[in-house]
């Protein structure tokens, strides 16, 4: 007799490859193994299990399981309800979510389908839900959709039988819920209508399998007479030359098609000055500038152009060259760009100007953030509002992702740099010192703002050693202008009531966002209200933690504490 343990690792294997296949490993008793004593164990996990996504049904139920209840549930519904076998069929092999609350209501320790069988007798099901779940719609979506008064699809033939025109016709039944979520009136036609308004674009010439594409993708179309954009475009395009699989593939079933949209697009491009030739050339190198969100990426780009005085010629000879990448990244690397200028203070001459000669340039440039290129370059905004007047084409060198070196001061950076050594010197602080090399790289301004900030804080009341230490510790607070360090330090004693000795023990108070200290005090206070928090708690502690901090250690506390934090951001525009 062969003996279990001397199979080894095969047989070890061959027991693993069942388990994991489904099938059922009841717990062993003693003296079930050919004579030899084995005791009683809990099958071991051997793989981890999967997490479930918020709102989701963790719907991963054992092959046998899986297979005897749907088989139950397609003969309850093909023999009792009497729909068709293939529906029926389709229905339960395609509505997980459903099949998963079925099962959770009986004891899969015994015949599963026996026990879906003797459930479904006494307790009829909404047939509507795992109908529209095998459409390919989810319970979020189909839930709405549901009628109060009916639960039986016997009840709804003319749902049904459009259903099967669509079946019928090569729509592929997983697809069928797209069209039900954009065009629901489809499936209230009277017999005969749907196949009748099909049948009219096929007469156009349009063949059944191109059809089938954009009915799904544009369910839209067979409603009404059939659609007067709609074709054409497609008329449009076929004159150029393109075939309509090309036309179809270009089309993407994700996203809302609007053919008015197209249209209008495709005719901007002929008063540009776009003939024939010119066009297809350009939608065949760059399809997305029609195809892409149904040109409203294009549209919305070429009006925020032209606000800026281009030409239909500049607008021509830009598109022509229009780099390989995506128009809506193209248009968004562009925005970005003119609030890049906007922030370096630069003149509107020069923004329409560089925008106008340059627009390849900064449609094809991802920016780096501004605080840090005046950090990396160790310049301010009006030396770069300079490089960049003079020569646009630098910005190639200031893209994400790529290593930045730091512009080399020129003549009058120098003198800048020396006086605000000057400067620091007069703080005490050691010349050539990591202090001064910190402060150096930290300031921006000259140093006769610098100055003017500094004393801004003396007059506030603090003596003027101890500014001195403050600036050594936080050199980042003489960024900002006198008109914001009065505001701050305004707010901060008679607002908040505290005293400037916090300002001292916290001086980067000085240098966080406005915004962000009423917000957090705006909540601290509410706290303090509701007798959750101390109100003697330091400024430091309340400012400088993260966001996630705050909202774990203080808004938490309070079981309304996370509504009246977000409803606080939303009134106060905080983002």
């Amino acid at each position: 007799m062969t003996l279990p343990f001397e199979l080894g690792t095969r047989f070890l294997l061959n027991w693993v490859t069942s388990y994991l296949a489904g099938k059922r490993c009841p717990k062993l008793k003693i003296g079930s193994c050919s004579g030899f004593p084995c005791y009683n164990y809990q099958s071991p996990r051997l793989y981890r299990k999967k997490s479930v996504p918020n709102g989701e049904i963790d719907f991963q139920i054992p092959i046998s399981v899986r297979r005897s209840a749907q088989a139950a549930l397609s003969e309850y519904l093909h023999s009792t309800r009497g729909l068709q076998f293939l529906d029926a069929e389709y229905m339960s092999k395609n509505s997980p979510f459903f099949l998963k609350k079925l099962v959770d209501k009986v004891d899969v320790a015994n015949d599963v389908a026996r026990q879906v069988t003797r459930f479904l007798r006494y307790h009829p099901i909404n047939e509507l839900e795992p109908f529209f779940e095998s459409m390919g719609l989810k319970p979020s979506e189909y839930l709405g959709l549901l009628p109060r008064d009916v639960m039986f699809l016997s009840d709804c033939d003319l749902l049904v039988e459009n259903y099967h025109v669509l079946c019928n016709y090569g729509i592929p039944r997983c697809k069928i819920g797209k069209i039900y979520w954009e065009a629901p009136e489809v499936f209230q036609y009277d017999l005969g209508v749907l196949l009748r308004k099909i049948k009219a674009y096929e007469e156009m010439g349009i063949s059944q399998l191109v059809l089938h594409r954009i009915i799904v993708i544009s369910p839209r179309i067979l409603i009404g007479d059939p659609n007067v954009h709609f074709c054409k475009v497609m008329e449009k395009l076929c004159s150029l030359g393109f075939e309509l699989n090309w036309i179809t593939v270009q089309l993407s079933e994700t996203s809302y098609c609007r053919w008015s949209q197209m249209l209008e697009i495709l005719s901007v491009f002929e008063k540009m000055g776009f003939g024939d030739e010119q066009l297809r050339r350009l939608i065949d190198r760059r399809p997305g500038l029609v195809f892409e969100n149904s040109g409203k990426e294009s549209a919305s780009f070429i009006g925020f152009l032209v606000k800026f005085g281009s030409t239909k010629d500049e607008l021509r000879a830009m598109f022509v060259k229009f780099p390989p990448m995506q128009v809506k990244k193209f248009v968004s690397n562009i925005r970005q760009c003119f609030l890049f200028f906007v922030e370096i203070d630069m003149g509107a001459e020069d923004i329409d100007r560089i925008i106008r000669a340059e627009t390849l340039l900064l449609g094809s440039c991802t920016l780096k953030t501004l605080n840090s290129l005046l950090s990396i370059l160790n310049v301010g905004k009006k030396r770069l509002c300079e490089l960049v007047t003079k020569n646009p084409q630098e910005m190639k060198n200031w893209v994400l992702r790529l290593r930045v070196k730091p512009i080399q001061n020129s003549s009058d950076s120098d003198r800048y740099n020396e006086e605000k050594k000057n400067f620091l010197l007069g703080l005490g602080i050691v010349r050539d010192s990591n202090e001064m090399k910190r402060a150096l790289k930290v300031f921006r301004g000259k140093r006769a703002e610098l100055q003017e900030r500094f004393d801004c804080i003396v007059k506030a009341g603090i003596d003027r050693e101890v500014v001195c230490k403050m600036v050594r510790l936080s050199p980042q607070i003489l960024n900002q202008t006198k008109e914001v360090l009065e505001l701050k330090i305004d707010y901060l004693v008679r607002e908040l009531q505290k005293p400037l000795s916090s300002l001292v023990k916290f001086p980067a108070y000085l240098s966080f966002n406005m915004d962000r200290i009423k917000l957090r005090y705006l909540m601290f206070n509410w706290l303090t209200e509701q007798a959750v928090v101390s109100p003697n708690i330091a400024v430091s502690t309340i400012i400088a933690c993260s966001e996630k901090m705050f909202v774990d250690k203080y808004v938490n506390r309070h079981p309304d504490g996370v509504v009246v934090w977000e409803n606080l951001k939303r009134t106060s525009g905080y983002k």
